[in-house]
């Protein structure tokens, strides 16, 4: 087998692990707590996403703030959950105030999530549903900073913003807007509301995304000839639907109708200027149905004066609602709509279910296919890993309580084997858990997919990765799970290997993770409840004794297992214990003879 190239995440300061004066790992000294400090750390953040979930009223369910009118059906469910309070149109320090008291916010476009309200929430937000696509109105930063989960709804109202798209390019070319005021002004002029076709006019799609994508297909039925431009669309994607992609320049250089679909970034921000309004077509006609703030408004009406743009179609604006003294918007040339991409009556009612089961399903700690500021993990890769994410994390979480008071923890090495080509297996997710393994347990900080990889960095944890190459059939995604902490004393001397490394390796059998190895020892253990791991000499009659300790105490021991160097050597005993014993109740264990060390860990 062939071990694949090593590569770090994440870097940073020393972390300090300190245990208390007395630890289970000797016979001598008892306690059954620990704690760690770190460097630079901040206790400020309790950020959670896989959560158990509370509420202020103490009735035990969450409370779900919706600050914009969402539709019924989506309300129905969330009061199936928890309890929802419906507070439209709040100020900024209205919600300010009230976000402190919530586990979940679901918000439209109007509704801005700023660092304030993430600082307000005092680490109680959990989740963030944005009913609908485009994300410029949370700030992703600072959710990912405060563990904040956010979820949109991408899916439900691609249709409704597609149709909205193609009304605007047709309304435009006809003029229907225009003509329908000077009709009910009591005037007729046929004449001067001459329109465009649009059978074999070019249109340039800048955004080939899904509503992107469905605004060319429907234009193709229109006999347009389409082109896009999106440097991350696929090209098979493209072709299939008879498009042509080209650069940026080429498509508004050539197009005679340009409708915009990407989303607002710092880097498209603006991205329709004076300059760019230079080098298009003249007599231009544009479409936007995605983000005001991609067009510069002020060189739009320049354009439009000019004649380099000949009409305009506007459902958003950089400033919603916009003045009424807009210049923009009273212009005759400027069809404008109040952002009715998604306002249909069964994209509403999509988009509520969506981003509904999204926060329940985030507020519950399942993995979230529509997480935007998380790793974008499809929903079928979620499915097959997530017996493999909870072995991660538990096996995170046995390695950190292995080392000894006073270790510097610096560097982590996980090593996945798999008959998998490496390209084929996607490790973020597992590598947040084992963030949120290694973590948690020591500080009062809680990890999750969201801000795993800032946790560890703000830590100085550097983790870094390997994959293994197996023979064999590609068929489950992982064969084992293995954690390496490096550089550090460990208070089971056992869990150490010859290379001076603290290591737990761990596989997943009949979707249940089991742990298969700790240090040099094989063992197999159900990763369930608590584990008791002792070294002893291998000798007739000691599963016995450690048995009828913890039996006498009233302590259920769910499975026991033994990894053995050779025949009445040295061998490991790992037990699995549904509830905690009593420090007298290890006390006892750590008195027989032939165990020459033990430690309790909990999972």
């Amino acid at each position: 087998m062939a071990a694949a190239a090593t590569t770090a995440t994440a870097t940073a300061a020393t972390a300090t692990f300190k245990t208390s004066a007395q630890s289970l790992s000797s016979k001598s000294s008892l306690s059954t707590s620990f704690f760690a400090t770190f460097p630079n750390s901040s206790n400020r953040h309790r950020n959670r996403i896989f959560i158990v979930c509370s509420a202020a009223d103490g009735s035990g369910k969450p409370t779900i703030l919706v600050s914009e009118k969402l539709g019924e059906a989506g309300i129905a469910l969330l009061k199936q959950f928890g309890n929802v309070d419906c507070s439209y149109n709040l100020s900024p320090e209205e919600l300010k105030s009230k976000i402190s008291e919530c586990d979940a916010l679901i918000v439209r476009s109007a509704t801005k999530v700023t660092r304030e309200v993430f600082d307000s929430a005092n680490g109680k937000l959990k989740v963030v549903g944005r009913a609908g696509v485009g994300i410029d109105n949370v700030d992703l930063a600072a959710a990912t900073e405060f563990g904040c989960l956010v979820v949109n709804a991408p899916t439900a109202n691609t249709v409704a913003a597609a149709e909205h798209g193609i009304a605007l390019l047709a309304a435009m070319a006809r003029n229907v807007a225009q003509a329908d005021k000077s009709v009910k002004d009591g005037k007729w002029q046929r004449n001067k509301y001459v329109g465009v076709s649009l059978v074999g006019k070019t249109l340039a799609v800048m955004g080939f995304g899904k509503v992107g994508s469905e605004v060319a297909r429907r234009a193709k039925g229109l006999g347009m000839h389409v082109i896009a431009h999106d440097p991350y669309a696929p090209a098979d994607r493209a072709r299939a639907l008879g498009v042509e992609l080209v650069s940026f320049d080429e498509a508004i250089a050539t197009a005679d109708f340009l409708s915009l679909h990407m989303p607002l970034t710092p880097t498209t921000s603006k991205m329709l200027n004076d300059t760019t309004f230079g080098k298009m077509k003249k007599g231009v006609r544009i479409i936007n149905v995605a983000r005001g703030g991609v067009i510069d408004e002020d060189a739009l009406v320049r354009a439009l004066d000019a004649g380099i743009v000949a009409q305009a179609a506007l459902d958003v604006f950089s400033v919603e609602p916009p003045a009424k003294d807009s210049k923009l918007v009273q212009h005759e040339m400027v069809i404008a709509t109040p952002h009715l991409g998604a306002s249909t009556v069964e994209a509403q009612e999509g988009v509520a279910i969506e981003i509904a089961e999204a926060v329940i399903g985030a507020l519950r700690g399942e993995l979230a296919a529509t997480a935007v500021n998380a790793p974008m993990v499809p929903a079928e890769v979620l499915t097959e890993l997530k017996p493999y994410v909870d072995l991660a994390e538990k096996l995170g979480r046995l390695a950190v309580q292995l080392v000894s008071g006073g270790s510097g923890v610096k560097d982590v090495k996980v090593s996945y084997a798999s008959s998998r080509a490496h390209d084929d297996l996607d490790t973020r997710l597992l590598r947040a858990m084992i963030t949120k393994g290694l973590i948690e347990p020591i500080s009062s900080v809680f990890v999750n997919l969201v801000n795993a990889d800032y946790t560890a960095k703000q830590r100085g944890l550097r983790i870094s990765e390997e994959r293994v190459t197996l023979d064999g059939s590609p068929e489950s995604p992982l064969e084992t799970i293995q954690v390496n902490i490096t550089k550090v004393a460990s208070k089971f001397g056992s869990a150490i290997t010859d290379s001076g490394v603290v290591t737990v390796e761990g596989r997943v059998k009949d979707g249940v993770p089991h742990l298969t190895k700790v240090g040099a020892f094989e063992v197999d253990v159900s990763l369930e409840g608590s584990i008791i791991l002792c070294r002893q000499v291998d000798q007739p009659g000691m599963i016995g004794k450690v048995g009828s300790i913890l039996g006498q105490e009233n302590v259920n021991v769910s499975f026991m297992s033994v990894g053995r160097t050779a025949p009445r050597g040295l061998a490991l005993m790992a037990i699995g214990v549904d509830e905690p014993p009593a420090e007298a109740t290890l006390k006892r264990i750590g008195e027989v003879p032939a165990i020459e060390e033990f430690v309790f860990l909990k999972l």
